[in-house]
């Protein structure tokens, strides 16, 4: 779309890496003098590490680029989650040596006269193993292995090990001692500062034939590094989609209301498809129900402190006292795991207690008393009464339910 529309000959900012791109930033020029400095000792492990996106794949493609073919011969594994034999066999396939080895002895001994032959032919062998950082430590055990072999006190094979920040605690691991005495050379690569990112976004336009249109703003280049904290991929995303509104909304010069507005667009997009977590319990956390009836009678409020009625029989009085304690516990300070057992019997109390004490609540001690006693039929039994009350039982817990929605869930049930 827009490449056409500004007259570009390629697009400026695809995510494919691209060695024809790189733009020697102050980073970039440093990881590639320490990967030209370990190919010059002609042995050991090359280590260069970076966050997603810095350019790792990048300048070692401009490296690769620059061998002269007469004197090296080299291959790049990019899948690198494998187990010891397959990144062996990967090595073999990547040199295009014969696929007939089937088992590891074979395919070893396969690697080691391809080198021996490249030796004799005044060549050396690259390998370049990219997201090293997935390696197992078999895998890498068996990379240090490779570097063992030396045809007529030459190596004939070096290797460089390109991954993320993680891989550098993976190599500090006791088990890869022996690999970390092979490693000769090692850099991290850093975003883009400042001023490299405006000339990053320069270089790459006029790697297309850029003639000045859209036009940039100085501010534009600040915003561009604020969103993108200058690592080059999201440059790289944030520009492409920069011209694509530009060429939407038929623009031709970026400012900052441009950069504000493409960035926030970017924004709205990922977190349409992107859950940290965050907001989880807002989005799938129903709104608790209202009860059936009288809903403005009924309000969801903590327990209150209630005292029990003076009831005849001793285990009646008990379990009234019961009800009576937690009702009134403290429940700030608490830990969730204290709190969520405290809830839990107040529950378990109010399940467990008879509904002849329910029927007294709400009314003075004296007149509970004398309902209990005046009100007591001469069987023993009153059906309505109890069935009143223990509607008001359920109706107590589902308000208590209500309430606690929310909370941590306790699972009583």
């Amino acid at each position: 779309m827009f490449t056409e529309h500004f007259n570009f000959s390629a697009q400026p900012f695809q995510l494919t890496p691209d060695h024809r791109f790189l733009f020697e930033s102050d980073e970039h020029s440093r990881a590639i003098a320490h990967l030209k400095y370990g190919l010059q000792q002609n042995e050991g492990f090359i280590v260069v590490t970076g966050e997603v996106g810095a350019g790792k794949t990048t300048i070692i493609g401009h490296l690769r680029e620059s061998l002269d073919r007469h004197k090296y011969v080299s291959t790049t594994i990019v899948s690198t989650n494998l187990k010891s034999e397959e990144i062996l066999r990967m090595i073999s396939a990547g040199l295009n040596l014969s696929p007939g080895a089937e088992d590891k002895a074979s395919i070893i001994l396969e690697i080691e006269s391809f080198l021996h032959d490249c030796v004799r032919r005044n060549k050396r062998c690259l390998i370049f193993v990219d997201e090293a950082q997935n390696l197992s430590m078999d895998a890498l055990e068996e990379l240090r292995m490779l570097s063992n072999i030396h045809v007529s006190g030459i190596a004939p094979v070096q290797l460089f090990l390109l991954g993320q920040p993680q891989f550098r605690r993976t190599l500090s691991s006791p088990d890869l001692q022996q690999l970390r005495q092979r490693v000769i050379a090692s850099y991290h690569l850093g975003p883009l500062k400042s001023d490299d990112t405006k000339k990053y976004i320069l270089h790459r336009l006029q790697r297309v034939g850029w003639q000045d249109r859209p036009s940039f703003t100085e501010s534009s280049f600040d915003l561009i590094y604020k969103y993108t904290e200058g690592v080059p991929r999201r440059i790289n995303t944030l520009c492409s989609r920069i011209l694509l509104y530009c060429y939407l909304e038929n623009i031709d010069a970026i400012d900052s209301d441009v950069i504000e507005t493409v960035a926030h667009d970017l924004e709205q997009e990922f977190a349409q498809v992107l859950d940290d977590g965050t907001n989880r319990d807002a989005v799938t956390t129903p709104e608790p129900a209202q009860p059936a009836s009288k809903p403005s009678s009924v309000a969801p409020v903590p327990p209150v402190a209630v005292e029990a009625p003076p009831i005849p029989a001793p285990q009646t009085q008990a379990v009234a006292a019961q009800v009576s304690e937690p009702a009134t516990m403290e429940m700030s300070g608490l830990t969730a795991e204290g709190a969520i057992q405290r809830w839990k019997h107040v529950i378990d109390l109010i399940e467990s207690t008879p509904v002849e004490v329910f029927a007294q609540l709400g009314q003075s001690h004296h007149e509970k008393a004398s309902a209990f006693q005046q009100n007591a039929p001469s069987d023993g039994t009153d059906k309505k009464g109890n069935a009143d009350t223990r509607t008001f039982k359920k109706l107590l817990l589902l308000i208590l339910e209500e309430y606690l929605k929310g909370r941590p869930n306790l699972n009583h049930r």
